[in-house]
């Protein structure tokens, strides 16, 4: 039976694509929510280390874990298959992400602004590596990539921006990590992976009470933050953020449809509809940025 050909909007999925791209997206929002102009540097130093964290993570996975465990998809074949080219591939993207950011960054900010990203990216592959064998929601895990990939998305941004944060006493980087453009944006972050858990895991029963609790974990914390970016919309008096939470909310908005209407689709389109979740805004941004 020949083999079935890989949609073209399945690969920037199974090449791990899809997460630099929408960091880069999300760090050109923090940027003109900031009022500040970034290198070109910048956004490729972030993106090949986003680009390497993620190939890093799928290879784990890969080893972890059982050719036939479930939560293996397409993306983790094709690592499979490739692993090699894949490996060199891993080393390369965060050497390339080092170098460019050497050229780009200031060492010292980057030094104060790295220690936190770098707890958070340690902490999530240590709880990689003790959750692989469990079966239910890695939800703390969840916790920290989502912190993980908004601080690291945000933190350039802060960085050149001289924000002192809502709170002037407090010193960078642990204003941002109070910054509420970054908390809302770690938690979107937070239920857009979470998103595929629970979907993933609402399909391995075909008990209703099972699927409705799952489809209302994700649908009251998605409620909720749309709720706390209205608000923070509404008290924004100059202005300068409210984009910004709008794009929060349309993708939360967007999370909230696909969790609805889960069911006719397969977990892999479910997959590209998260990612695609978070750069609809876009346009919509720049759009009320220009006005």
């Amino acid at each position: 039976m020949p083999e079935r050909r890989t949609p073209l909007w399945l690969w920037p999925n199974l090449l791990s694509l899809d997460a630099p791209i929408v960091a880069m997206v999300w760090l050109f929002m923090f940027q003109k929510i900031w009022l500040q102009v970034l290198p070109w540097g910048y956004y490729a130093a972030l993106g090949l280390a986003v680009w390497g964290i993620y190939i890093i993570d799928r290879i784990l996975d890969v080893k972890m874990l059982s050719p036939s465990d479930s939560r293996l998809g397409p993306r983790h074949e094709f690592h499979r298959k490739h692993l090699r080219a894949m490996s060199i591939l891993a080393v390369l993207v965060v050497c390339g992400s080092i170098i460019v950011a050497g050229f780009h960054i200031s060492f010292g900010p980057l030094i104060d602004y790295g220690k936190p990203v770098i707890f958070l990216v340690v902490g999530f592959f240590s709880l990689t590596v003790f959750s692989k064998q469990e079966q239910e929601i890695p939800h703390l895990r969840n916790v920290f990539a989502g912190l993980a990939f908004a601080y690291g998305t945000a933190m350039g941004a802060h960085m050149w921006s001289g924000k002192a944060g809502i709170i002037d006493l407090v010193h960078p980087p642990f204003n941002l990590l109070i910054a509420p453009e970054m908390l809302s944006f770690a938690v979107l972050c937070m239920l857009n992976i979470s998103a595929i858990h629970f979907w993933e895991h609402s399909r391995s029963s075909s008990d209703p009470d099972f699927k409705a609790a799952h489809e209302l974990a994700l649908t009251l914390p998605l409620v909720l933050l749309g709720s706390v970016c209205i608000l923070l919309a509404a008290l924004d008096e100059e202005s300068r953020s409210r984009p910004f939470y709008y794009a929060v909310l349309i993708s939360a908005a967007l999370l909230y449809i696909a969790n609805r209407e889960r069911s006719r689709f397969s977990i892999d389109a479910l997959r590209v509809i998260a990612d695609a979740a978070m750069l609809v805004p876009l346009p919509v941004f720049l759009a009320m940025t220009r006005s």
